[in-house]
């Protein structure tokens, strides 16, 4: 953000309270009661969790030990304890209310299926037994690269319920990005489809997978189960690859839970990172889980009559924690949708909490500007008055955004709860209580209680009301990261470095400022990762796609505000040969943006790119990225360029194609 921009929010004077209705019936009804909660945590902070963990999660062994910091930063939760997650999302409610829908899903082309938690239950068992029947053992590494589904969910939870580590892949990242996250966890079975249906169009998958493989450094893959979705024409490896409807078939519809210990690895999940390498977050099982159940009661409110939709893929963190794992443990009805939003028309979200009842909807800021772009005016074409909770996820939401959003499709009668959270966090950590807190549009508002958050200078002092500064947490929580997947020094350089003078504190690495009534504000990253459509993607990660292509020399990627996606990749690009212009330029331009998409995913497609005859260095070297970042957007460059040793490259980059 600019200081403008950052001046702007911090002065947002609009100030909407919960209803008296709501605060009425809410989980946590009130600011004395949230406060009532946080002043818990602060006087017994192993206790508070201790009694969280106790009433909210269902215990084969019950622990001993709450926190664990002997090896810190590796801190350890409840560790003695066991338990299952897939036991805590399917078994739990088989007595109480076996028939109610766990999951309403809405295929591509509007078709719809339910599943009560009793199907849901025999499926996933049926699933479980199949990867036992392959030799899958606890501990094992099963990736997934499936398009969003019931079968999706119920892979996921087949892996947890016999103690197999999941690592999903979102189903738009390319062959190489598969390859590099088989490889790295070693993972012995892939789970995936033979197709995708997204706008109407079939997105092959296991072709994807098949030519990951082929790529070499996964020789770790003894299985590939393929669920039949769109019925194309593929390749099917013998003694390698078998159906999901032929491994299933016989198989008995129940799995006795294996119960593992509260560290177990419930999943990696690949993230960007500032380097080149995309990083394995760890999450262990207890922890994990205990925060997907708080904040579905807490951040969401959850009520046993609920209809909820979180519009994320399960390929990302949102879709593990509020689709695969929260609503299940919750005992929710929750709505899962294949396709996109624009697809037949942009109605379609619309139409789909008016078709389904949908009580609690939870999307991206991304998804909300596009709509607004595409028909402003569609949500009152439909019956929206079933939603009583509205939430955005995956980066701030600026304020006219909201307004519209909390105004044209929540009727100003549902509270907004703009939540912040990362893949290391494991769920919500500042977000409004809808039942409690008074919203400013554009504000995460406030840590949630046990979280322990607050805003540093570079020494890890607080800084005070109204600057910005560095988002930090000081105290460790149960849902956090455990570690990066065989890098446990990149997860201390990356999480805990030394830069608070011995003070050990999580490094959320965001910026962060709070206003004189103390919420706060989240300012963007501090990394060289951008933060497109919600989606984290590092600068590194990109370059160096960039730079293997034959034609590119060097390459720098940096970010630019856009009204859609929040920030697009803007790559300025130094050719091996002369620098192109004209026609040349646009042909050379669309080849290297395929090529990004090809090695990475369409998500990473430069939006523009830019060619020079070298990029602006200092005398030592160092490409000058601020400089870069200012000729994205358009800005006048103030800045002492006295460094530079070649400042006249400026003007060559400030032309666009």
């Amino acid at each position: 953000m600019s200081s403008a921009e950052i001046e702007s929010v911090l002065h947002e004077n609009r100030v909407f309270e919960p209803s008296s209705d709501f605060v009425k019936q809410a989980n946590i009804s009130g600011m004395p009661a949230y406060q009532v909660l946080c002043d818990e945590a602060e006087r017994d902070y192993e206790g508070f969790w201790a009694r969280h963990a106790r009433d909210n999660l269902l215990w084969q062994k019950p622990f001993s030990r709450v926190l664990d910091e002997s090896d810190a930063p590796f801190f350890k939760w409840f560790d003695d304890g066991e338990l299952n997650a897939s036991y805590n999302c399917l078994d739990r409610h088989l007595n109480a209310q076996p028939n109610k829908i766990a999951i309403i899903f809405e295929a591509d082309d509007g078709t719809v299926t339910k599943v009560s938690y009793k199907q849901l239950f025999h499926k996933v068992c049926q699933f479980a037994n199949g990867l036992k029947s392959l030799g899958i053992k606890p501990g094992d590494r099963v990736v997934i690269y499936m398009p969003m589904s019931i079968e999706a969910v119920a892979a996921m939870q087949a892996c947890a319920r016999i103690g197999a580590t999941h690592s999903v892949v979102f189903g738009g990242f390319s062959a190489k990005s598969l390859q590099d996250r088989i490889s790295d966890a070693g993972a012995v079975a892939v789970l995936t489809a033979d197709g995708q249906m997204r706008g109407g169009k079939e997105i092959p998958l296991k072709p994807t997978v098949d030519e990951a493989i082929a790529m070499g450094g996964c020789g770790s893959v003894k299985n590939m189960v393929v669920y039949k979705r769109t019925g194309s024409d593929i390749s099917m490896q013998e003694g390698r690859d078998v159906w999901l409807s032929d491994l299933v078939q016989n198989q008995p519809d129940v799995c006795e839970p294996t119960w593992v210990k509260a560290e177990h690895p419930l999943f990696i999940l690949y993230t960007s990172g500032s380097t080149g390498k995309p990083k394995g977050v760890q999450h262990s099982t207890a922890g994990y889980l205990l925060h997907a159940i708080l904040t579905m009661k807490w951040t969401f409110d959850y009520k046993g009559s609920d209809v909820f939709w979180c519009t994320a893929d399960v390929g990302w963190v949102t879709g593990h924690t509020y689709i695969a794992y929260g609503p299940l443990a919750v005992g929710a009805s929750q709505v899962v949708f294949e396709g996109v939003p624009t697809f037949p028309d942009a109605n379609r979200f619309w139409k789909m909490i008016e078709d389904h009842s949908v009580t609690v909807f939870y999307t991206a800021p991304t998804a909300i500007r596009s709509l607004i772009k595409l028909g402003a005016e569609l949500p009152k074409q439909h019956d929206l008055s079933s939603l009583r909770l509205l939430g955005t996820v995956g980066e701030p939401i600026n304020p006219e955004a909201w307004i519209w959003y909390y105004q044209e499709v929540g009727g100003g009668r549902c509270p907004i709860v703009d939540t912040w959270w990362q893949t290391e966090t494991g769920g919500h950590l500042l977000t409004p209580l809808p039942g409690a807190t008074p919203l400013k549009p554009g504000s995460c508002t406030f840590p949630l209680p046990g979280i322990m958050a607050d805003i540093v200078d570079e020494t890890g002092e607080s800084v005070p009301k109204g600057h910005g500064g560095i988002l930090v947490l000081k105290k460790p929580w149960p849902s956090m990261i455990r570690t990066i997947w065989g890098d446990p020094e990149r997860f201390k350089k990356s999480y805990y470095p030394d830069d608070f003078r011995g003070k050990q504190y999580y490094l959320a690495g965001d910026g962060a400022s709070r206003d004189e009534d103390g919420y706060i504000w989240i300012m963007g990253r501090i990394d060289d990762v951008l933060n497109v459509s919600g989606h984290r993607l590092g600068t590194m990660e990109i370059e160096s796609a960039l730079v293997a292509h034959d034609l590119v020399a060097e390459a720098a990627i940096v970010g630019k505000p856009h009204d859609v996606k929040g920030e697009a990749v803007i790559a300025f690009v130094v050719l091996k040969g002369a620098r192109p212009s004209g026609e040349e330029a646009k042909k050379i331009a669309k080849t290297l943006r395929d090529w990004v998409g090809q090695d990475i995913g369409a998500i990473a497609k430069p939006e523009e790119i830019r060619f020079g005859d070298n990029l602006p260095k200092t005398r030592s070297g160092k490409i000058m990225r601020r400089l870069l970042r200012a000729i994205a957007k358009g800005e006048e460059i103030t800045q002492d360029v006295s460094t530079l040793e070649n400042p006249q490259i400026l003007e060559q980059l400030k032309e666009t194609i």
